[in-house]
């Protein structure tokens, strides 16, 4: 049976979820490669699997379009995302 999810084969790692925040839903993703505003991300986990577009993203509460290998960014998604769940971005 197909799936609606991307092949995790087409897809590039650039990072991973450190910690989320339920009441707010926000999670922090420590990045080992780069990802831009407008980018579609998908995460993935034991028990996440989803996409979203990055429609903003921030560190120490300030807004980010880009956010690069080593930094540590906040970022709004639209399901909850548990710690060590890994982040791709979709390739277009």
């Amino acid at each position: 049976m197909a799936e609606d999810k991307p092949s995790l084969s087409k897809e590039k790692k650039v990072g991973v979820v450190t910690h989320y925040f339920t009441k707010i839903g926000v999670a922090i993703i420590k990045m080992s490669g780069e990802i831009k505003t407008g980018d579609e991300i998908h995460i993935k986990g034991h028990t996440s699997d989803f996409t979203q577009k990055v429609d903003s993203m921030q560190i120490d509460k300030k807004p980010l379009d880009v956010a690069k290998k080593g930094q540590s960014i906040g970022l709004k998604v639209k399901e909850h995302a548990r710690e060590t769940d890994e982040v791709y971005k979709a390739k277009k």
